[in-house]
This record gives structure tokens, C-alpha cells and sequence, in this order.
């Protein structure tokens, strides 16, 4: 982790992120709760993700893009 604070536009790009996996989930008419279920993370970790307060890791978003049955690239396009 950085010791520095993070540039702003890598921040913009974790709200953006957040903001495509909320699009898809509710999309599919999926809660948080249930997304977490079936990805096997907390409803805690879903919510960060998407609000963008806390960085992800690759395996986190390949679990919810194959949840989600959505290819990984149009999660984070």
C-alpha cells in the first residue's frame, strides 16, 4: 500500500469501477447480501466496492464479474 496518498484519478476510476458493479448487480436484480453470497465475500466488502471508499484486489472483481456473469473487462470498462 502507498504511503502517499493515492492521485486523484485512480480514486475517480475505484468510484467508477464501484459504480458499474452497482449497475450490473441491480441490473440482474441482485442485493448486496445475495452478491456476497454468491462470490463468497461480506456484504461490507460489496458495499466498499461500490462506493469506491477501499481499493479491491483482481480476485475480489473476478469472483463478483463471474457471479454477476459478466465478463470482467465490462466491469471495469
Amino acid at each position: 500500500m502507498p504511503s502517499d496518498p493515492l492521485p486523484d484519478w485512480v480514486l475517480t476510476r475505484r468510484r467508477q469501477i464501484g459504480d458499474q458493479v452497482r449497475a450490473v448487480r441491480t441490473q440482474r436484480k441482485l442485493t448486496q447480501e445475495k452478491l456476497g453470497e454468491l462470490t463468497g465475500l461480506d456484504r461490507k466488502t460489496i458495499n466498499r466496492l461500490e462506493q469506491g471508499t477501499h481499493g479491491t484486489n483482481s480476485d475480489h472483481l473476478l469472483l463478483i464479474a463471474a457471479a454477476l456473469d459478466t465478463p470482467l473487462s465490462e466491469l471495469v470498462k
